[in-house]
């Protein structure tokens, strides 16, 4: 499977470019990654948050091709925990050619782009800059392929050792 990450706009942070970067290396060991970044839009004051998301909706579109699976990175979408989204992962290098991860502007996405888009994942409940997300979602991604790799760079203990753990009653 290969997979395409989609920015809208540069990132200003040279620490959040440098954590990605460093992601982005890791993750090509294990398969084919291209970065796609979409110009922010310029001179936006005079536009409606409508009307931004249009903008940037028809840029996404174009850097998506008809047998991509468009997956969208979104509050709205399904939660998954690493282990499951590991799993997720596994599920679809099987079924699919490409896969296009798309990390929205601002103002998220378009009605058009949310019509196209074959799944949403939300990253947390929580609302993170559309910057930080970037390195928050490349570390997801790199850790998913560990965890199905086995290799020790994700740690979780299964639910049966934390019920099973004796109550340490020293104070």
């Amino acid at each position: 499977m290969k997979v395409k990450i989609i920015f809208v706009g540069k990132t200003f942070s040279k620490n959040v470019s440098e954590i990605c970067d460093e992601y982005f290396a890791k993750i090509k060991q294990y398969f084919s990654l291209e970065i796609g970044v979409i110009s922010a839009l310029k001179n936006t004051k005079n536009l409606s948050i409508n009307e931004q998301r249009k903008l940037e909706g028809k840029e996404i579109l174009k850097a998506v091709y008809a047998d991509d699976f468009l997956v969208l990175l979104d509050d709205k979408g399904k939660d998954f925990t690493s282990i499951e989204f590991a799993q997720w992962i596994e599920k679809q290098q099987f079924n699919i050619k490409t896969a296009v991860f798309v990390i929205g502007g601002a103002y998220g996405f378009s009605t058009e782009v949310y019509e196209r888009k074959n799944f949403i994942i939300s990253l947390s409940k929580m609302t993170f800059s559309h910057q930080i997300i970037r390195a928050i979602f490349a570390e997801q991604l790199y850790r998913a392929m560990t965890i199905l790799k086995g290799e020790p760079y994700h740690h979780e203990e299964s639910l049966f050792d934390l019920q099973n753990k004796p109550f340490n009653k020293k104070r």
